[in-house]
């Protein structure tokens, strides 16, 4: 770094952005708060160019509230490093205000402490990662009108009850009770009817909205990863899931084992003295290890060289849980071969 050159730390809210610009040999330099709008992205990028040559900004949130600016910033071609939030320690010995964040979010990027690259946030990931989050609350509310719905069921009126028991298929049910016309509410079933067509309408309004989202997903991953769609084991959501956590630029994993610390499926050194021992990482983003812990289970059942393996595992004396730990390392091998190393041919686990 030269002397002219800074580096720009901001610390992002909802509607401003803070701003700290650094030296390179560590000095304060200056200091702005601009709306976190279009404009305000314009008037920090500019005060920054006035202040020397921008080597980096360091902005803390860059898939949330910070996801705006870096955008444009990256569109501009400057280069944008993704920066935690400070330590806590620090914070409580020197405090905490918007402009002691975004100076140690400067800080950070000249010690070297935050490298990371967020994501572009541009392409068709993006699109996969708004569908996949429509689609999950859908689910989510669908499951808790179904599990109402029986218990409306099981406490409505013994007559209305025996009625419906005698309907099979679950389908055929909440199409049934869908279909209810409980007229005035006079009796004891009208409430307990209208109440119950209320939750299979909402039901059957939800199920089609799933069905519409899984369409369009199964599209977009299938353009995106058609041979990790053909891989045993890994449907659609899986898919979804290791895009989203890719990115749009694949070339931000820089190795499988910086993927696999991302699902939290490396091990953590745990030594201390004559003690040499691993333990098992619980960080990562648990629903990438939750997708892997899936396509595990299935390679379980009927994956021949997956049973294979299993088997060797278990005459070294690895218990069932070891050896899906195993597994999973080995899958993620497999998906960074065909989302960060589409060139090559992976060897299934």
């Amino acid at each position: 770094m030269t002397a002219n050159t800074i580096i720009i730390g901001v610390d992002t809210h909802k509607a401003t952005h803070v701003a700290v610009a650094i030296d390179a040999n560590g000095s304060r330099l200056a200091c702005i708060s601009a709306p976190a709008t279009t404009k305000g992205y314009l008037t920090l990028e500019s005060w920054a160019s006035a202040l020397g040559t921008i080597a980096a900004f360091g902005i803390e949130g860059t898939g949330s509230y910070g996801a705006g600016l870096s955008r444009h910033l990256l569109a501009q071609g400057h280069k944008v490093v993704e920066v935690t939030r400070p330590n806590r320690q620090l914070r409580y010995q020197h405090g905490k205000t918007d402009s002691i964040d975004a100076e140690g979010a400067a800080r950070s990027v000249l010690a070297g402490q935050a490298a990371a690259e967020p994501k572009t946030q541009t392409g068709s990931v993006e699109m996969i990662r708004h569908l996949k989050i429509a689609r999950d609350t859908a689910v989510k509310s669908r499951s808790q009108a179904l599990v109402t719905l029986k218990t409306l069921i099981i406490n409505a009126p013994a007559s209305l009850r025996d009625a419906l028991d005698q309907i099979g298929g679950k389908m055929a049910l909440i199409r049934h009770i869908a279909a209810f016309r409980p007229g005035a509410i006079t009796s004891t079933t009208a409430p307990a009817k209208t109440a119950m067509r209320a939750l299979a309408q909402r039901w059957l309004a939800l199920h089609d909205e799933v069905q519409g989202h899984d369409k369009a997903l199964e599209h977009l991953v299938v353009a995106r990863a058609p041979a990790l769609i053909a891989s045993h084991g890994i449907a659609t959501m899986t898919a979804a899931e290791m895009l989203i956590l890719v990115g749009d630029d694949p070339t931000r994993i820089r190795s499988e084992a910086a993927l696999a610390k991302l699902c939290g499926v490396c091990p953590i050194p745990a030594s201390s003295g004559k003690t040499n021992r691993f333990r098992l990482n619980r960080g990562g983003n648990r629903q990438a290890n939750a997708a892997l812990y899936r396509v595990a289970i299935v390679r379980m059942r009927n994956h021949q060289p997956t049973l294979a393996y299993v088997s060797k595992r278990k005459t070294d004396g690895k218990s069932n849980r070891e050896i899906i730990r195993c597994l999973k390392r080995y899958i993620v091998r497999e998906i960074f071969a065909h989302l960060c190393r589409p060139e090559t041919t992976p060897t299934p686990a």
